[in-house]
C-alpha cells in the first residue's frame, strides 16, 4: 500500500484540488490525470426522475422515493436519486443542502465506469452503488444526513448508526439526517442468546459518555473526515490510496477513531470487506484492526452487524486477511453483542480451525526438516491470532461451551508446548477464562496442561507468568490439581512470585494461587518450609484489595496447623487482619473473618484478638445484608468464643448481641443457619447467656429447623439442642414443638458427625418420659444399638445414656401396673 501512494500521490493531490473546486462551484474542465480517480460518478438530469422508482418496493431510493428515503434540499432533490438494480439494495445519497446536489453515493455505474475491471466495479457498488444482489450495506452521508443502505441505515449527521435492515435499503438522508430504520430480524432461539451477564467491567467502565460538545478537534479529525468522503465516492484506485492515507494517520487516538465512526466511514469499511479485491479488504481490516479497540467503535460495528463479514473473512484463503480479521474480532469481541454474533456466525468453529492450521503447518515443517518446537514463524502467528479470538469470546458462558464443543482443548494442549511467548500468552488466557467450569478444569488436569503451566511460571515474560498464575488459581480448586502443582515442583515459583510487588496483577495471580493450593495439607507444609507467611503478612498493608482477597484467603488456609498460627503471630499478622474487619469489601470481609476465626484456635492469638476489640468487630459483622458475610462471621465467632477468658461474660457485654444470633435463625440460607446453630451450641455452654437466649424464643425456632435435609445443619442443630436442653424446661419444649422424631431420622445419615450430635441431642431430650416415648414410637431404639459399639467413644456414651433412659421408663411403667 505505501508503494502505491508513493506512485500516485501527485494523482491523489489533484483529486483533491478537483474535489474542492468542485464544491465551490468553480468547476475548471481541467481534470487531466485526475479522470482516472475521479471521485464523483456523473449521471444525466434527464435519467432521474425515472431513477426515483422502485422496481418491486423492496429497497429504499434516494430523495423522495416512495416515502422511504429521507428528505434532502429542494436543489439536493433532484440529484439524490440512485438507480435501483433488480428492486434490492439501491440506496439514494444525502442531499447536499442546495450546493447543486452532487452525487456522492448511490449512483449506478455509468458509462464513464466502461473501462474498470469487474474488481473495480464490484468495489464501486461496495463504497457506493447499489448491489445486484442484496444491496450495499450503506450510502454516503449528504450535509446533514446519511444515506440509508441495504444492510443498514447510513450515519445521521451526528454520527450515530442507524438500525439495519433485513432486505432492502431505506432512502438517504435528508436535512433532517433521518434514516430508514427497518429491524433486522434476528434469531430468537436461546442459543443465541447468553443467559449469564455477559457485560464485563471493562465495558462496563468504558460505557461513560464522551463529551463530544464544544470541544476543540484537532486538525487531523477534519483530515480523516475528507479522506473518508474520498473513501466514499471514489473507484478502485482512489479507496487503495484513501485508506492507505488514513494508515498515516495514529489510529490508536480516539480522536482519530471516532471522526471515521462520526462521518459514517465504518459503513464503507464493513462494506469493503465484501468486495473482491484483496488490498481493498487488507487495507480496511487494518483500520479496522486498530480502531475497534475503542468500545464506542465495538458498539458501532455491532449495530451495522460488521460481525458476520469478519468472520467469514476468518476461512479466507490468504494468511494475512486471516489473521486480520482474528485480530479485529478479538477486539470487538470484548463486547457482549458482538459475542454473540460471533457464535450465531458459527465463529467459533472457524476460529478454532486457526488453532488446527497453525498445529497442521508446524508439524508440516517438522515433518519436512524445518524444524518444529513451536518457531515464531506466520503459522504461529495464524494459531495466535486465533487464540486471541477465542480468548475474547471466551468471556461467555454460552462461548466457553462452543468452544469446547467445537474441540479446542486437545488443540490448546497442543499449543501449550510451544516456545513462542506472543503465542503462549492467548492460548494460556483463553484456559484461565475457561478454567471457572468444572468440566475445563477436568480437561485441563486430563489433558496434561498442567505442567506446562508450571514450567512457564519461571518464564521471564511477566505477562505469561500472570495468566498461568491466574490458570493454576482457577484449577487449583480441586484437590487433584493441587497435588499435581506439588509434584511439577510449582510452589516454589509460585511463592518468588510474591517478592514482584511492583507488578500488581502478577502479584493478585500469584497470591491467589497460593491461597488455593494451600487448602492441601501437603501444600501448607511446603509453604511452611519456604517461610511464605512472612511474605503473606508483609502484603497485608498498601495493596489493592484483589491482592488483599487472595492474601487473607492463604493465610486462612495456612492457619489451620498450629505452628503457623504461630507463625502468623510472631510475624505480627493480627493486628492488620483485625482493621481489615472495618473494610467494606464483602470478598474480603468473607476472608478475614475465616482467617481470624481459625486465629483464634491459639489462645495467645485470641488474647490479641479480644484486646483490638475483634470479637465485637466480628460480631457487627452479623448485621450484614450478605449471607456469605453473616456465615463466616458467625463461624469466625464460635472459636472466639471456645478459646476467650472470659467468654460468657464476653458475649454479654455485647449489646443486643444475643437477640441479633437468635434473629438470624430466621434466615434462608443454610449456610447461615448451620453458623448461627454452631454460634448457639457455643453460646449455651454459658447458664446465663442460655436463660437470655430462651427468653428470646430459641428453642421454637431451632424445632422449626429439625425437619432439615441438609446433612451439615443437622449436625450443628443437634448440638445447639443437646446444648439449650440444659436449661429449665427446654426438653419439654423441644418435645412440644414436634422436635424429637425429625431428629430420630438423623440417625439414617452416613456422617458420623451427625450421629454423635443427634445422640447427644437425644440423650437430653430422653429424661423427659413424653420424649422417650416420641422416640420409642419412631424406632430409636433400634438404631441406637448399632452405635453402641462405635468406636466414637462420645457416640458411644450418648447412645447408651439414652437407650438406659427409655429403658428405665419402660420398667417404671412395667412397675406402675
Amino acid at each position: 500500500f505505501k508503494k502505491t501512494i508513493e506512485q500516485q500521490r501527485y494523482v491523489y493531490e489533484k483529486a483533491l484540488e478537483l474535489k474542492a473546486a468542485e464544491e465551490q462551484n468553480e468547476t475548471t474542465g481541467k481534470r487531466g490525470d485526475a479522470a482516472e480517480i475521479s471521485m464523483i460518478a456523473q449521471h444525466d438530469d434527464d435519467d432521474d426522475d425515472d431513477d426515483d422508482a422502485l422496481d418491486d418496493g423492496a429497497g429504499g431510493g434516494g430523495g423522495k422515493s416512495a416515502g422511504k428515503g429521507g428528505r434532502g434540499d429542494k436543489k439536493g432533490d433532484k440529484k439524490g436519486g440512485a438507480k435501483k438494480r433488480r428492486g434490492r439494495g439501491g440506496h439514494g445519497g444525502g442531499g447536499n443542502n442546495g450546493n447543486n446536489g452532487k452525487q456522492t453515493s448511490g449512483a449506478a455505474p455509468s458509462s464513464r465506469w466502461k473501462n474498470l475491471t469487474d474488481g473495480e466495479h464490484q468495489h464501486e457498488r461496495a463504497a457506493g452503488g447499489g448491489k445486484k444482489k442484496g444491496g450495499g450495506r450503506s450510502g454516503s452521508p449528504g450535509k446533514n444526513g446519511g444515506g440509508g443502505g441495504a444492510g443498514a441505515g447510513g450515519a445521521g449527521a451526528d454520527g450515530t448508526p442507524k438500525r439495519s435492515g433485513s432486505r432492502g435499503g431505506g432512502g438517504g438522508g435528508g436535512d433532517d439526517g433521518e434514516a430508514s430504520q427497518q429491524q433486522q430480524q434476528r434469531p430468537q432461539d436461546d442459543e443465541y442468546s447468553d443467559s449469564d451477564a455477559d457485560m464485563s467491567e471493562e465495558e462496563e467502565g468504558q460505557e461513560k459518555k464522551r463529551s463530544e460538545q464544544n470541544a476543540e478537534l484537532p486538525p487531523e479529525y477534519w483530515q480523516i473526515q475528507k479522506l473518508v468522503k474520498y473513501l466514499k465516492g471514489g473507484n478502485q484506485t482512489a479507496t487503495i490510496i484513501a485508506l492507505c492515507s488514513l494508515r498515516d494517520f495514529d489510529m490508536q487516538n480516539e480522536t482519530n477513531q471516532l471522526a471515521i465512526r462520526d462521518v459514517g466511514g465504518l459503513d464503507v469499511l464493513i462494506n469493503l470487506l465484501d468486495t473482491e479485491d484483496p488490498k481493498c479488504k487488507t487495507g480496511s481490516l487494518q483500520i479496522l484492526r486498530d480502531i475497534s479497540q475503542n468500545y464506542q467503535i465495538k458498539k458501532a460495528i455491532a449495530n451495522l452487524g460488521g460481525m458476520q463479514p469478519l468472520v467469514e473473512l476468518v476461512k479466507d484463503s490468504t494468511t494475512e486477511l486471516k489473521c486480520l480479521a482474528a485480530e479485529t474480532i478479538a477486539h470487538c469481541a470484548k463486547y457482549a453483542r458482538n459475542r454473540r454474533a460471533i457464535r450465531r456466525y458459527g465463529g467459533i468453529r472457524k476460529l478454532v480451525r486457526l488453532l488446527k492450521l497453525g498445529l497442521q503447518t508446524d508439524k508440516d515443517k517438522g515433518a519436512g526438516g524445518g524444524g518444529g518446537g513451536g518457531g515464531g514463524g506466520s503459522d504461529d502467528n495464524v494459531a495466535r491470532c486465533g487464540a486471541l479470538a477465542l480468548w475474547s469470546c471466551s468471556k461467555s458462558a454460552k462461548n466457553k461451551e462452543a468452544i469446547r464443543n467445537a474441540g479446542a482443548v486437545p488443540l490448546l494442549a497442543s499449543l501449550l508446548q510451544s516456545s513462542n511467548e506472543s503465542l503462549l500468552i492467548p492460548v494460556v488466557g483463553i484456559l484461565q477464562e475457561c478454567a471457572t467450569d468444572k468440566e475445563y478444569r477436568v480437561l485441563i488436569r486430563t489433558s496434561g496442561m498442567i505442567k506446562p503451566l508450571v514450567d512457564n511460571l519461571a518464564s521471564k515474560n511477566a505477562e505469561l507468568q500472570m495468566h498461568c498464575a491466574s490458570a493454576i488459581f482457577k484449577c487449583a480448586e480441586d484437590p487433584e490439581t493441587r497435588d499435581l502443582v506439588r509434584e511439577y515442583g510449582g510452589l516454589d515459583p509460585m511463592v518468588g512470585l510474591l517478592s514482584r510487588a511492583e507488578n500488581k496483577d502478577l502479584l493478585s495471580a500469584a497470591t491467589g494461587a497460593v491461597w488455593k493450593c494451600a487448602a492441601s495439607k501437603a501444600n501448607v507444609h511446603r509453604f511452611q518450609e519456604l517461610d511464605t507467611i512472612s511474605q503473606l503478612v508483609m502484603l497485608l498493608s498498601d495493596q489493592p484489595e484483589e491482592v488483599l482477597i487472595n492474601v487473607v484467603g492463604a493465610l486462612g488456609e495456612c492457619a489451620k496447623t498450629p505452628e503457623n498460627r504461630a507463625a502468623i503471630r510472631s510475624a505480627g499478622g493480627i493486628p492488620p487482619l483485625v482493621n481489615l474487619l472495618t473494610g467494606t469489601n464483602q470478598r474480603l470481609l468473607v476472608n478475614v473473618t475465616r482467617a481470624i476465626g481459625a486465629c483464634a484456635n491459639d489462645a495467645e492469638n485470641m488474647a490479641i484478638i479480644d484486646r483490638l476489640d475483634g470479637v465485637r468487630l466480628l460480631w457487627s459483622l452479623l448485621k450484614s445484608t450478605n449471607p456469605e458475610v453473616q456465615a463466616s462471621a458467625a463461624w469466625g465467632i464460635c472459636p472466639c468464643i471456645d478459646n476467650a477468658k472470659d467468654a460468657g461474660e464476653m458475649v454479654r457485654s455485647f449489646v443486643g448481641g444475643l437477640e441479633l444470633i437468635v434473629s438470624l435463625l430466621k434466615s434462608d440460607n443454610v449456610e447461615v443457619l448451620a453458623s448461627v446453630c454452631s454460634a448457639i451450641a457455643n453460646i449455651a455452654k454459658d447458664e446465663e447467656n442460655l436463660a437470655v437466649i430462651t427468653d428470646h424464643g430459641v428453642v421454637p425456632m431451632l424445632a422449626k429447623l429439625a425437619r432439615t435435609p441438609d446433612e451439615g445443619l443437622r449436625r450443628h442443630l443437634a448440638e445447639a439442642i443437646a446444648r439449650c436442653c440444659h436449661w429449665g424446661n427446654n426438653k419439654v419444649a423441644f418435645g412440644s414443638a414436634g422436635a424429637v422424631a425429625p431428629l430420630v431420622n438423623y440417625l439414617k445419615s452416613k456422617d458420623t458427625d451427625v450421629h454423635r450430635s443427634t445422640a447427644r441431642a437425644l440423650y437430653q431430650l430422653s429424661i423427659d418420659a413424653e420424649n422417650c416415648i416420641t422416640m420409642h414410637e419412631s424406632g430409636v431404639v433400634a438404631l441406637l444399638l448399632g452405635m453402641v459399639g462405635s468406636p466414637d467413644e462420645s457416640l458411644q456414651e450418648a447412645s447408651a445414656g439414652c437407650i438406659g433412659n427409655i429403658r428405665r421408663l419402660a420398667l417404671a411403667s412395667e412397675s406402675a401396673k
